[in-house]
C-alpha cells in the first residue's frame, strides 16, 4: 500500500494518469491519498486513513469486506474495472437474485424490501452490523462487518454521525447480506456505484441524514436495490432524513427496486427502474411520526413483472409501479409507469395498499403521471380505510375504483 503525504490534488492527478475512465476527485479537497494495488488489503488503507484522507484502489478484484468508520473516501480509479466482492464460500449463494430467474426466496435477512408495516416474525433476524462507534482496530471491525456478511459498512454513532463518507466507483457483489451498509451517516455520498448478486439490500441506509445516493444501479439483489429505512430491527416513529435524495439509478432485478420505510423529508428523482418484482415502495406503520412527506417524480418505472413469491406475511409482488402502504403527504408526480402486470394483490402501476398493522394512506397525491398498460390498473386505491388521498391530472385509462384517471 502506497501512502502519498501530499495534498490531494496530488492525488487527482495520480488519478488522472490513468487515462481515459479515471475517476477524479474535485481539485479544492485536501487529505492524503492512499493508494491500493491489486494483491493489497483495502481495509489496511481505510484503518491507516484519517479523516479527510481518500484511499484510491486500482483495477482488481479484491475478496474482503470493509469496514469504515471514518469520514473518509473509498473511490474506485476507473469505473467497472474494480470489484468488492465475498470471498470463497462467503457469498450470496444460492440466496442472491439473479433478475432472471423469477423467483427468489432470502434466508439470510428479514429487511425486505415488501414489508408493510409489520416486523418479520419468525423469520430469521437481520444481521448484525458492527456496533456503532467502534474505534477502527483493523481486523476487529472488519471481521463483523463479514460475519454480518456484508460488503462495505459504514458506520457511525447516533451522537457522533460520521458527516463525509464518499463511495464512488465501485462495484460490489455477491455478498450474502448487504452490498454497501451504512448507519449513523449525515451527508453521506455513494456514486457509480454498481451493486450486484448480493443476497439483500444493494445500498442500505439507516438512521442516516440528508444522503445523496446517485447515478448507481442495482441489478438482481435479493431484497432492495436501494433501501432508506428508520431502523430495522426496532420500533420507532418514520426518520426525518432532512433531504436525502435518490436520483439517478438504474435498478434492474432486484425484489424491489427503492424502498423507503419508515422514513420522511427525502426525494426518489430520476431513476429507471425495470425488471423488478416492485418499483417503488412507500411502507410505514403504526408508530409516529408516520412514513411519507417525500416526493417520487419524474421517474420512469416499467415492466417491474418478475415474480416474487409469498414470504409468509405478504402476499405474492408482481408487476406493481409504485406501492404506499401506511404512507401520508406524499406526493407521486410526473412519472411515466407502464407495463406492470400481475395478479397479485399488490399489482397495478401506482397501488394505494392496506397496511398489515391498520394503518391508512392518507393526504398522498398522485397527479400529472403518464401511465398506460399497467394490469390490472394503471391506479389502483385499495386502501378502504384511506382518507384524503387525492388523484389529478394523470394519463390513464384503467382505476379501480373507476374515477381515479
Amino acid at each position: 500500500m502506497l501512502v502519498r503525504h501530499s495534498t490531494y490534488l496530488a492525488g487527482v492527478m495520480a488519478a488522472a494518469a490513468l487515462g481515459a475512465g479515471a475517476v477524479a476527485a474535485p481539485a479544492h479537497a485536501e487529505g492524503r491519498l492512499h493508494v491500493v494495488r491489486a494483491g493489497q488489503s483495502v481495509q489496511e488503507a481505510v484503518d491507516a486513513a484519517a479523516d479527510g484522507d481518500t484511499v484510491l484502489v486500482m483495477p482488481g478484484t479484491y475478496r474482503e469486506s470493509v469496514q469504515i468508520t471514518r469520514n473518509v473516501t473509498l473511490r474506485g480509479a476507473v469505473r467497472g474495472q474494480v470489484t468488492i466482492t465475498a470471498p470463497a464460500g462467503q457469498g450470496a449463494g444460492s440466496t442472491g437474485a439473479s433478475g432472471a430467474s423469477g423467483s427468489h426466496t432470502n434466508t439470510t435477512t428479514s429487511t425486505t424490501g415488501a414489508d408493510t408495516g409489520k416486523q418479520a416474525g419468525a423469520q430469521a433476524p437481520a444481521p448484525a452490523r458492527p456496533k456503532e462507534g467502534t474505534a477502527v482496530s483493523g481486523t476487529t471491525t472488519q471481521a463483523a462487518c463479514a460475519a454480518a456478511g456484508h460488503g462495505v459498512c459504514v458506520t457511525g454513532a447516533a451522537d457522533k454521525p460520521l458527516t463525509a463518507v464518499r463511495i464512488e466507483a465501485l462495484d460490489v457483489t455477491g455478498f450474502r447480506a448487504n452490498g454497501i451498509d451504512a448507519s449513523g451517516t449525515d451527508h453521506m455520498v455513494v456514486r457509480h456505484v454498481l451493486v450486484q448478486g448480493n443476497g439483500a439490500q444493494g445500498i442500505s441506509q439507516e438512521k442516516s441524514t440528508r444522503a445523496v445516493l446517485s447515478d448507481n444501479r442495482a441489478v438482481g439483489n435479493g431484497q432492495s436495490g436501494i433501501f432508506v429505512a428508520n431502523l430495522v430491527s426496532a420500533e420507532g416513529g418514520a426518520l426525518d432524513t432532512r433531504g436525502t435524495v435518490i436520483s439517478g439509478n438504474s435498478l434492474n432485478g432486484n425484489r424491489i427496486g427503492v424502498t423507503v420505510r419508515r422514513a420522511r423529508d427525502l426525494t426518489v428523482e430520476d431513476n429507471t427502474v425495470s425488471g423488478n418484482c416492485g418499483g417503488v415502495f412507500v411502507v410505514g406503520d403504526e408508530n409516529n411520526p408516520k412514513a411519507g412527506d417525500l416526493d417520487i417524480r419524474a421517474n420512469r418505472i416499467t415492466e417491474n413483472n418478475k415474480f416474487c413469491a409469498s414470504n409468509g406475511r405478504l402476499p405474492d409482488i408482481q408487476g406493481t409501479g409504485v406501492l404506499l402502504t401506511g404512507a401520508e403527504d406524499t406526493r407521486v408526480t410526473g412519472n411515466t409507469i407502464s407495463g406492470n402486470s400481475g395478479a397479485s394483490p399488490m399489482s397495478g402501476g401506482v397501488v394505494l395498499f392496506p397496511s398489515e398493522v391498520g394503518v391508512a394512506n392518507r393526504g398522498n397525491q398522485v397527479d400529472d403521471n403518464t401511465l398506460t398498460g399497467n394490469v390490472p390498473a394503471d391506479i389502483a386505491d385499495r386502501d378502504t380505510n384511506g382518507s384524503g388521498n387525492t388523484f389529478s391530472a394523470n394519463s390513464c385509462a384503467v382505476s379501480q375504483p373507476a374515477g381515479r384517471c
